[in-house]
């Protein structure tokens, strides 16, 4: 049975952030947002788990998840749904062994042969990218464009989930070459009124066919 994945999963990045991270995700929660990833590369790991176990507690009445990126252990300890590494961060293996069975492993991949060695591991999903130009992480890998998503998709049952780049008018183009997700960072976070972007991106993925996947 194939894993049942948010259509949309937005990134916490602190380093955009202009308010706290949880009043942030509060938010987004509230404007129909079911998963969530926190990224911060700064912060010591004392001030990354409270923000993680803070942000886990104000989710889960209001029916969204959260990933921690790169630190398993972070994700373990603050009860997180799972945890989202890297090509250069531990493998999904040992991620799934420090994290637990009972959460989600994601992967990042840009390259096909990246997407085939992800597929034949433990991870529940496989992000894809990044798929347009980015400034949100610096030193970002060169952009894949759609033929990867395409292509990733004939290589895997797992989610696709495509990150880098995506802006409204793009989601759409993601989703038709094959995405079973789009990740959003900046598009929502510099948002004048990030509630009401992360709900026009919603309607967008309820006009995608198949909503079971």
């Amino acid at each position: 049975m194939k894993l049942v994945f948010p259509r949309l999963y937005v990134i916490l990045d602190a380093g955009l952030l202009r308010t706290s991270v949880r009043e942030f995700a509060v938010r987004l929660a509230e404007s129909g947002v079911e998963l969530i990833q926190y990224r911060d590369k700064v912060s010591a790991s004392q001030m990354l788990l409270s923000q993680a176990k803070e942000i886990v507690a104000d989710l889960r009445p209001r029916g969204a998840c959260l990933v921690v990126n790169d630190r398993a252990d972070i994700a373990a300890i603050s009860g997180a749904a799972g945890v989202h590494v890297g090509q250069e961060d531990i493998a999904p293996e040992g991620a799934r062994t420090v994290c637990g069975a009972g959460r989600w492993v994601g992967i990042s991949t840009h390259t096909a042969e990246q997407v085939r060695r992800a597929a034949a591991t433990t991870a529940d999903y496989i992000a894809v990218g990044p798929v347009f130009e980015t400034r949100t992480k610096a030193n970002s890998d060169p952009a894949v464009g759609l033929e990867l998503i395409r292509r990733a998709k004939t290589m895997t049952e797992k989610p696709i989930v495509a990150i880098g780049g995506i802006t409204l008018e793009r989601a759409g183009e993601a989703y038709a070459a094959g995405a079973d997700s789009v990740a959003i960072a900046s598009d929502i976070i510099l948002s004048a009124d990030s509630g009401a972007r992360a709900r026009a991106y919603l309607e967008v993925a309820a006009r995608v066919p198949g909503q079971e996947l």
